[in-house]
Parts: C-alpha cells; structure tokens; sequence
C-alpha cells in the first residue's frame, strides 16, 4: 500500500475549494492550505476573480468571467446557487467533496453540493461566526443569503471547521450540530516564516491588517502616543489597506512623531518588515456588529518570524498569543495597558529573547502547516467514508480520534 508522499497524481482526488471572491491578498492561507495536500488535487472555484492571489488558470473556475454578461451569470449564481454551464464543466472534474472558506460562501454553494451529489465542509475563520443576525440581515447579500439558509447549511453540511476553540464556541451557540463541528487549526508554514538572523531588528512597531474598525489601528495609534514619549525614535509602520486608512493618516499625522503607512505590501516585504521590526502590535477589538478576531493568522507569522506580540485579549487571540510566554495581552480597548506592553518589549531585550525563542517554538509545536493540513486529509477522509458508510458513526470517532 502506497503512502500519502508516494502516491502517483492519477491517484490524487479532486475536491473543489470555493471561495466567493479569488483570491484577496490577506487570504493567503486558503492556499497555502489547498496546496499542502498530498492526497487531494485541489481546483478553485469562485464567484468572480480579484487582485491579490494568483491562482493558475487551469486549476480554476469562475463564474464572472467579465462584462455585462460574466456580472449577470454572477448574480444568477448567486441567486440560485448554480451556474449550470459551470456545473457540467466541474461533473467532468468529479470532484469527492467542496470545501467552502466561511460560512457566507458556503451558504451560497449548497445548491451546487447538492447538485453534484457531493459533501460540503465549511471553514468559519471568524466574521462569519460572529456578526449579530440583527447586523447581517441588513448586511451584503451574501450575509442576508448566509443567515436565510442557516438552518439548512446546519442539516445539509458535511463538516463544520472552526478556526479556533473560540469560534467553536460560536457555532454552537448557534446550533450547528455537536457532532459536526470540530477546532482545527489551519496553521503556518514555519520554514518560510523564519527570521534571518544577521537582520538588524531596530525600534520599530509593526501592523499587519486590513485598515477597517475590528483591526483595533486606532487603538495603536493612541498607544503609541504614549510610546513615542517615553522612547523616542520608536516608529510606527503600518502595512495594509482600507477604508479607515485616511482616518488614520490624519490622526497619525496629528499625534504621531514618527510613522509610515505603506498600504497594500506583497508576502515578500511584510516578512521583511516583520524580520526587521521589534515588536509586533494588531489590538483587534469586538465591534457593535458582533465581528471579533477569529484567531489571526497573522500573529502566528509574527511568532514564527521571532517577533513577540502585543494585543488585546479578544476573540480567538489567546489561543495565538500565550500571554507571557509568547506576547502579551491587554483588556480590550486598554489603550494605557498595551502601550506599557509594548514598551515593556522594547526595553526589555530578557524578556524580549524569551518571547521570541517561545513563540517560534509554539508555533512550530501546535501550528505547523504540515501536521495540520495531514489532520485536514484525515478530515476529507473521514467525511467521505461517513457518506459511503452512512450508518457507521466513523466521522465522530475520528473526530474524537484526532482531537
């Protein structure tokens, strides 16, 4: 019998990864996930294309190929959960299962599942798991789609993946089925994320986020006040885009001695940045619509590149960040807290190594891309043996098995 790494690739099975949108810069994860796997031929599927990540054209499919034309089959799609050119294209791929990334996407292929008589796993990464049914009702049709179809997604849904123990917590409370839903996390590569050590780090505090209000850069701004009067020189570099940003240059220019906002940066120079940097800040925050941190992938990239963290103690970040062992952590919106953190890494080069060694160390441990993604195979695995074998309770052994 072959193993995973010695299996030819006529062997590999196809599954569909979907996501509404292929592929936003932040999302790097989706792919470097899809990529990871061994005995599973991944091919994306999508809504329509974006700029950020490239995905080769001949292991994609979408819907909105351009013009007046790709914007109503998008709309259709949307609609009705089917674009039934598309549906005979993916029939001929005979893909084992999709895999949806949040539950917003997932809601809208259901149909589409069902179609091709094949199982859907979902992925909640956050937002999805989070916002108030009171704020998505009044939300983008996707969310207003997501929460009519709930209840339906809960019965008709393979597997339900949290990103975090508290994400899980959310889908419970929400009611999808116990016995479906498992934490897993999606993990890094430590291998890329690995700091060259003849860099010169330099007083310098990094953030890394899209710029809108559940990122919490407000908070770091007023934090950093404080910082930049007690240690002068310390800059503040902001990496990311959104539409918080010009707020945010304003009042940075205001109360700030030294800053720079560079916006949208490729993979390459925000782990350049995060070699480079002393300490690493994103304070989410809870906002009124019910969005929180789901975990933050981000965080472990900063750990794994030897860069301690500060945030607020929110969401999913605990289970990130280990408070006093990797970063350290603030009530939420305690502006004066995180701002003593932060200077507590920059004069501290004891605690700062320790942070460093420890979170590297951490990652490597519990979040480690390879382990995980064979976690997620055995996942696949047991959701496709389930549905051949639909009397055998073998998903929830497994779950219990792996977890």
């Amino acid at each position: 019998m072959k193993r995973r790494g010695e299996q030819i690739l006529d062997a590999k099975r196809n599954i569909l990864i979907f996501r509404d949108h292929l592929l936003p810069p932040s999302e790097t994860f989706i792919r470097a996930q899809a990529e990871g796997l061994l005995s599973f031929r991944p091919y994306y599927m999508g809504s329509r294309l974006v700029e950020g990540i490239d995905i080769e054209k001949d292991a994609r499919f979408v819907v909105n190929q351009g013009g007046t034309l790709g914007r109503f089959k998008e709309i259709g799609f949307k609609l009705v959960g089917l674009n039934w050119g598309m549906a005979g294209e993916l029939q001929r791929l005979q893909p084992k299962l999709i895999h949806a990334h949040f539950g917003t996407d997932a809601a809208i292929v259901l149909p589409l599942a069902a179609k091709l008589n094949i199982p859907l796993i979902t992925t909640f990464h956050g937002y999805d798991a989070t916002t108030k049914d009171e704020y998505a009702k009044k939300s983008y049709y996707t969310h207003r789609n997501y929460v009519k179809k709930r209840k339906q997604l809960q019965r008709n849904g393979a597997l339900f993946i949290a990103v975090s123990d508290f994400v899980e917590k959310k889908l419970l409370e929400q009611g999808y089925p116990p016995h479906k839903v498992v934490r897993h996390y999606t993990g890094i590569n430590p291998q890329i994320f690995q700091a060259d050590s003849s860099v010169q780090r330099k007083p310098i505090v990094l953030f890394v986020g899209r710029l809108v209000e559940v990122k919490g850069c407000t908070y770091l701004l007023q934090a950093m006040q404080a910082v930049q009067e007690a240690i002068p020189g310390v800059q503040l570099v902001v990496i990311g885009d959104g539409p918080q940003r010009g707020e945010l240059e304003h009042m940075a220019q205001r109360t700030l001695a030294d800053y720079r906002f560079l916006g949208l940066q490729s993979p390459a120079e925000i782990k350049a940045w995060m070699n480079q940097a002393q300490v690493f800040c994103a304070p989410s925050v809870s906002v009124d619509n019910g969005a929180e941190e789901g975990l933050g992938t981000v965080f472990l990239e900063a750990s794994a590149m030897g860069l301690p963290v500060v945030s607020f103690a929110t969401g999913g970040i605990p289970e990130a960040v280990k408070h006093g062992q990797t970063g350290l952590l603030a009530p939420e919106k305690n502006t004066a807290a995180l701002s003593q953190h932060i200077i507590a890494l920059l004069t501290n080069p004891l605690l700062w190594s320790r942070f460093s060694e420890q979170g590297r160390q951490r990652v490597i441990e519990h979040f480690d891309l390879e382990k995980q993604t064979r976690q997620m195979e055995d996942l696949y695995q047991s959701v496709l043996i389930e549905r051949s074998s639909p009397r055998r309770t073998l998903l929830s052994d497994t779950l219990g098995n792996l977890f």
